[in-house]
């Protein structure tokens, strides 16, 4: 399922227009978005958890010329599924 796959079934399941469902979904997008980039986390009970995990610095190599390289530090975006998406699933 892409983007517009996941519109068009918010647009069915609600009823809305298409135009409605995408502000929606571009909605939920942006809100989790400014969470993380805040350093807040978002729960949604029953589905999951979005959070932010710190990866250190580290030393890698290039794999084409074998040369040591700095990897810096960065932030990873993390999602933890819920107990209901989990059993949902299987």
């Amino acid at each position: 399922m892409n983007k517009n796959d996941l519109i068009s079934a918010v647009a069915e399941t609600s009823g809305l227009s298409k135009n409605d469902a995408s502000n929606a979904v571009e909605g939920v997008f942006e809100a989790i978005t400014k969470a993380l980039s805040s350093g807040d986390e978002v729960r949604l009970v029953g589905f999951g958890t979005f959070s932010v995990a710190k990866r250190k610095a580290s030393t890698g190599r290039n794999p084409r010329t074998g040369e040591e390289m700095k990897i810096p530090a960065s932030n990873q975006p993390k999602f933890k599924a819920g107990k209901g998406l989990k059993d949902a699933v299987n």
